[in-house]
């Protein structure tokens, strides 16, 4: 029955991600680790950043390796459709409505008002990731590796997947060494 899990946990993550993958992340989180521990925050970071140098949805990259990792093919189906019946039907449903609706300042509003929250729970997945990532390697090396990838990517504008893949490397070359 643990297919079952996987699509309640899935399902709820995706269903009330408001917004697509990056928000349902944070909601991803709490039932991947804290709720069913499925993996754990080392584990989900590794995860996600894998997930983030692959092309396509990482809502769908993480539901593909959770529910294969937990029960196989019929846990990777399971998760899957999870993942993506609840924000195509809400798709579906929503560009409908927005479309009979689309000049009304309550859905305006409505639209307006829930970014807040979503920045807000991508802060709290940053510092959770970020204080299992200081616990690991310590503050000085997490603040340089920090610094090197907000210059790399903000600054120089180099693609997030080869800041990652290049922090893969130098945990792999020199981290591994220290």
């Amino acid at each position: 029955m643990e297919w079952l899990k996987i699509v309640i946990g899935f399902f709820l993550a995706n269903a009330l991600g408001y917004g697509g993958g990056p928000s349902s992340i944070p909601l991803m989180y709490r039932e991947i680790v804290t709720h069913y521990g499925w993996l754990n925050d080392l584990q989900f970071s590794n995860m996600l950043a894998l997930g983030n140098t692959l092309p396509g949805p990482i809502a769908t990259k993480i539901a593909a390796f959770v529910g294969f990792n937990q029960a196989g093919t019929v846990g990777l189906i399971a998760a899957l459709a999870a993942t993506a019946i609840p924000s195509a039907a809400a798709l579906i449903f929503m560009l409908s409505l927005l479309h009979k609706y689309r000049q009304s300042v309550v859905v305006k509003g409505m639209t307006l008002l829930v970014q807040p929250v979503i920045a807000i729970m991508m802060v709290v997945l940053t510092w959770q990731m970020a204080a299992g990532t200081i616990k690991g390697i310590g503050i000085w090396q997490s603040l340089g590796i920090a610094a090197v990838a907000f210059w790399a990517m903000g600054i120089r504008k180099i693609h997030p997947a080869f800041v990652i893949l290049a922090a893969f490397a130098y945990g792999g070359l020199v981290l591994s060494h220290v």
